[in-house]
């Protein structure tokens, strides 16, 4: 029934959407002026701002791409000026270059160099637009800039989520591709641009528009042109682990390569990459476990190698069907592969397990311009993944909480196929003083799941109370001649079960000596389970540029899905662009920009699989508090004739979408022709956050439950809030051929009463005390990005990431209420005199807290900051004659086809801006004029090898508590990589033609 009633909106909206048509249709034709902006030699200017202003003073702007060829469409019949202004260059003026109806005129322009440099006019500066495209606060990366990135696939996500800031929420910042969501990032090479957080209130996208990725990939050409490169990296380069005891073999050889060249001339190119990723990888384990012999504690610190695997292959055809309509196709295949997963850290060998994953994804993309006002674009893609793992589940885990996790890897054989597909309809069109754009777009999964996981149980030893032990294991007495009572760690609780089976004491002889496992836990039934998922997104945007110095944005997106019951998601946005003082031309040095806006996220398909799994008829979850049968684990039927209680996992009836308030005002002021300084407020606040919560746990005080004695009920609930407070202080330079930079402070306090949807509470029934730190709370953090030729053109591109610690959470590692979960945290101790009290650096916790004593808050630990340099170093070397195209210019690499250069989903056609303009060369990217170019680098990870240390341990039942035992992510947001974040240098060479 449901479904039906989003069929039938679905098809109302694509009516609506036809309806719109005759009504654009109407409206008077427009043109467009394009081109391409070359020196006097002939080669191409990147970067180089083209302005275009009509008689009543309306402007509009483009920046000439990494080919020097812009476009500027929808403009009315009419006489025009044009300016093109470069850094180094004689501005160029022409005022009188006519436009008729639906005319495409071309202008191509050849600026001469300037003598007096020295001598900056304000004429040619290069203006900042109150267009919401064009917010001076957005980073956009192509050329040489985009070059300085990492060239691993992984790494360069985790730089560009570094780039973006903590500005997008709890989730993250989305990364597109071509427009599509999801998918392989392709590799660095067939990449054209990256535009990060550009028109962040735009009405086109579900999320938060901060800390949105686009990337946009390279189109064909018209001549062939090609790259091949290969990097190498292995433990000679590199520095230490800091958390190995030796310097491990590692090894990472990464080739390809891309080609690209005509198939029916004017008319159909073709691009095509290839990328091959071989990594010899090790994980390093520092766990603490117990001599087999002694039973001592021991440390247990190794490195295995854990090789990893990965091969891409994608084709791309760009297709001008007729003088209107465009298609491109592309289709890509991904396989991957990895060894000794699942291990490293606490986790021990016996349970490594691999993994394999395939991935075919078809993309289509068609452009029609209607006629010169109404351009319309169609997009489909589709996704087929298959991931397999393989694991031991038939001997039972042993995870001793904060010490070691050893035994089988409870994987056992799962697979996971999944098909997405997405359905994306556009249409913009212009009408006096607005640029209009409507559309919608639909998203579909199916998940078909086999996983056996934790099919051969798990122990746990968490800690507790027990009788004090001397050195002969004897219980030490007090003076009242009773056992004195202090708290034990895991690992205590660990080596008092198996001192006291050698000694063949009994079970309870054994837990009242503070021995025996915490809990076990067991799954059985049918390991399959299956979901599948629909989402709508509708929408209207209007930017209605109401005088030269004001562009006022009005927006309206409609959301949905099925799986849950929420359907009034209406996320209205609105957003205004001031520039006080400008002049007649529009030209301005200052620009006001604000705007606010509602976004709403989606209830995963993953929460209604798990849901599904766990309802008690599919597949059973049992968990037994302190068994008394360790190391064995009964038979099914043991535990369904003693009647175990089971798990249910289930999704709350009245969960409703997660959505957030966003507003942002900020100033932008161009200091120079090329430097500018971007300040900017955003204020967040998120409501019905997710969080899991067993709604079946014992209430405090009668120990009853109010569903009956059936076991936990986990359900999966939308009561949570957020609120985020940021302030950005952005300096860029841009469109200079020696120097351009990023520089940014970030001040920030998030605070919320959940972490996601995996997070459960300290107390079931009473959220009053989960407000604290959000995981993601980084008070300060600085980023510093450029790219600056030195002499003989060396070119010295630094990435510099400094940020406070970010927070973790303290638990006693214990459960006290029997809700079957180990999320309590200490009480802040009043009477350091109680056997329970644990000092530390952090504070004196009580780990067993009176009736009344204050619980700490959720994250209140702070990890240690994180400092990195990176540096790229690279020299071109050109051979060749120069290519003819560039010599009659029509620019090197040739034109691309497939239409107003959209590349597939481009958004936004020819404009191209941002802070970095780049330099450009042969077929993108670094290059000279020569015919053929052979480039070295070198990418040095982590420079000054400092020591960045991962989140520390948070459970107090553990010996490690407090301290880290691997290392942060390589930029500070994601898993190390490498040789655990320890310096790493690299070596490419790329050959291109």
């Amino acid at each position: 029934m449901y479904r039906s009633v989003l069929s039938q909106r679905v098809v109302l909206i694509l009516v609506l959407s036809l309806l719109f048509q005759p009504l654009v249709f109407a409206q008077q034709r427009t043109g467009a002026l394009h081109g391409q902006v070359l020196d006097e030699l002939g080669a191409v200017i990147v970067g180089a701002t083209v302005t275009v202003t009509d008689a009543n003073g309306a402007i509009k702007t483009a920046t000439t791409n990494d080919e020097g060829q812009y476009t500027v469409a929808g403009l009315p019949p009419g006489r025009y000026t044009v300016m093109v202004i470069a850094q180094g260059f004689n501005p160029y003026q022409n005022d009188a270059v006519e436009i008729g109806p639906g005319q495409r005129v071309e202008l191509n322009v050849k600026l001469s160099v300037s003598l007096a440099q020295q001598q900056v006019n304000v004429t040619a500066e290069a203006p900042i637009s109150t267009e919401p495209e064009n917010n001076a606060g957005a980073i956009v990366l192509r050329g040489q800039d985009l070059e300085s990135l990492p060239d691993d696939p992984d790494e360069l996500a985790e730089a560009l989520q570094a780039l973006a800031g903590p500005a997008a929420g709890p989730n993250g910042g989305q990364i597109f591709v071509d427009g599509f969501l999801g998918g392989r990032l392709p590799p660095k090479e067939s990449i054209r641009e990256i535009r990060i957080n550009q028109n962040p209130f735009s009405a086109e996208f579900d999320r938060l528009g901060f800390g949105r990725i686009e990337i946009l990939t390279k189109p064909g050409t018209d001549h062939l042109r090609g790259q091949a490169f290969f990097n190498f990296n292995d433990e000679s380069l590199n520095a230490r682990n800091p958390f190995a005891q030796n310097r491990p073999p590692y090894q990472r050889r990464q080739y390809g390569g891309n080609v690209s060249g005509p198939l029916i001339a004017k008319r159909a190119s073709y691009f095509f990459d290839f990328e091959r990723r071989e990594i010899d990888d090790n994980e390093v384990i520092n766990a603490t476990v117990l001599d087999p012999t002694t039973l001592a504690p021991t440390l247990f610190a190794q490195s295995l190698l854990a090789p990893q695997r990965r091969t891409t292959f994608s084709p791309r055809i760009d297709y001008q069907l007729n003088q209107s309509n465009t298609l491109v196709a592309r289709y890509t295949f991904e396989q991957a592969s990895s060894k000794n997963r699942g291990i490293g850290g606490f986790s021990l060998p016996s349970r490594a397990f691999t993994s394999e994953n395939t991935e075919h994804t078809l993309q289509l993309t068609e452009t029609a311009v209607i006629n010169q006002k109404v351009v319309n674009e169609t997009r489909f893609q589709f996704i087929r993944e298959d991931q397999r793992q393989l694991g031991d589940n038939s001997v039972p885990t042993i995870n001793v909480l904060g010490s070691f996790i050893g035994g089988g890897s409870q994987v056992g054989q799962a697979s996971n196929v999944q098909n997405r597909w997405e359905l994306q309809n556009y249409t913009s069109w212009a009408w006096g003083r607005h640029a209009l754009k409507a559309g919608a777009q639909i998203r579909h999964v199916m998940i078909d799941d086999i996983s056996p996981q934790n099919f051969g149980g798990t122990f746990t030893f968490t800690g507790g109370f027990g009788p004090e032990l001397d050195a002969n294991n004897q219980i030490v007495l007090g003076p009242d001649g009773q056992p004195v009572i202090v708290p034990i760690s895991s690992l205590e609780q660990y080596r008092r079960t198996l001192l006291f089976q050698r000694l063949g004491y009994t079970p309870a002889q054994i837990r009242a000596l503070g021995g025996g496992a915490s809990q076990f836990t067991l799954s059985a039934g049918n390991p399959e389970a299956s979901v599948s998922q629909t989402t709508l997104g509708a929408f209207i945007q209007d930017d209605w540029r109401v005088r030269p110095d004001l562009t006022l944005s009005f927006g309206l997106r409609y959301e949905n899905q099925t799986n849950i019951h929420d359907n009034l998601n209406f996320a209205p946005r609105f957003s205004f662009a001031w520039a006080p003082g400008a002049n007649q031309s529009g030209r301005a040095r200052t620009v006001i920009r604000g705007g606010f806006g509602i976004f709403y996220d989606r209830i995963g398909e993953n929460l209604v699989l798990q849901a599904r799994r766990f309802n008690g008829v599919n597949q059973q979850q049992y968990i037994v508090r302190n068994p008394d049968f360790y190391p064995n684990v009964p038979p099914i039927t043991d535990l369904t004739s003693a009647r175990v209680q089971t798990a249910v996992w289930r999704v709350a009836d009245d969960i409703e979408a997660p959505y957030t308030m966003q507003a942002a005002i900020g100033v932008e002021r161009q200091l120079t022709n090329s430097l500018t300084l971007v300040v900017n407020y955003i204020g967040t606040r998120t409501l019905h956050l997710l969080r899991a919560r067993n709604i079946n746990a014992p209430l405090p005080g009668s120990g009853l439950r109010p569903f009956g004695d059936v076991g936990n009920i986990f359900e999966y609930e939308s009561s949570g809030r957020l609120n985020q407070n940021q302030l950005f202080v952005n300096l860029q330079k841009r469109f200079s051929r020696s120097v351009s930079f990023f520089a940014s402070y970030i001040f920030g306090k998030a605070m919320s009463d959940t972490d996601g949807a995996g997070s459960f509470p300290a107390n079931q029934y009473d959220l009053s005390g989960e407000y604290g730190r959000a995981s993601f709370d980084i008070r300060h953090q600085f980023r510093f990005f450029g790219n600056f030729t030195l002499p003989w053109n060396v070119r010295v591109s630094p990435f510099v990431i400094i940020r406070s610690g970010l927070p973790f959470n303290i638990t006693t590692g214990r459960d006290t209420n029997g809700d079957t979960l180990f999320t309590e945290r200490p009480a802040f101790a009043t009477d350091l005199s109680r056997p329970s009290v644990r000092i530390t650096p952090y504070g004196a916790f009580d780990l067993d807290p009176l009736p009344g004593q204050p619980i700490i808050p959720r994250n209140y630990g702070e990890g240690p900051a994180f400092y990195t340099v990176n540096l790229r170093l690279s020299k071109t070397f050109g051979f060749g004659s120069a290519p003819e195209t560039a010599q009659n210019g029509a620019g090197q690499g040739g034109e691309p086809r497939g239409g107003e250069r959209r590349g597939g989903g481009g958004r936004g056609g020819g404009r191209f801006g941002g802070p970095f303009g780049g330099m450009g060369g042969v077929f993108g990217g670094e290059g000279t004029e020569k015919r053929y170019n052979l480039t070295f680098s070198v990418f040095i990870s982590n420079l000054l090898n400092t020591n960045n240390k991962g989140t520390p341990i948070g459970n107090l039942s553990s010996p490690l508590f407090g301290q880290s035992n691997s290392s942060a992510g390589g930029f500070g947001f994601g898993p190390g990589g490498g040789p655990g974040g320890a310096r790493r240098v690299e070596l490419q060479v790329r050959f291109s033609f």
